[in-house]
């Protein structure tokens, strides 16, 4: 299977081992990445998990966000800037576009999206809408 954020790369070679340990997403590019996949593939489970503890969703939040994942059609995935965010930083900022069709329209989520370690690996704190 290809992956959905890099359809160059297979599933188990790109986003499989992160989505398996949040600890192999090494850098926050990495983990914005796994986020998009785990989106397309409605893994609600690595969603939270990769979520900051004060940001996560509550079960029916995350019951409707994965509802809403699974309605739509996902077209793939543009990143267009990062800033920090490497292996020795403890924040980073990732812009991204994610591309989907609903209800028969094309659609996209533009976010910069900042990142932060939290117990030893990279979560999602928050992101602006672009």
């Amino acid at each position: 299977m290809k992956c959905p954020c890099s359809p160059n790369k297979t599933y188990e070679s790109c986003c499989a081992p992160i989505h398996r340990d949040v600890h192999n997403a090494t850098t926050a590019e990495l983990l914005m990445r796994s986020r998009y996949s785990a989106f397309v593939l409605a893994n609600g489970h690595y969603l939270s998990l990769s979520h900051h503890h004060t940001e996560r969703l509550s079960k029916r939040e995350m019951k409707e966000l994965i509802h809403w994942t699974t309605s739509v059609q996902w077209l793939g995935l543009q990143v267009m800037n990062t800033q920090s965010g490497g292996p020795n930083d403890d924040t980073g900022i990732v812009e991204f576009k994610a591309h989907f069709i609903e209800h028969g329209k094309t659609n996209f989520i533009h976010e910069r999206s900042k990142f932060v370690r939290e117990n030893g690996h990279w979560v999602y704190l928050n992101g602006a809408h672009q």
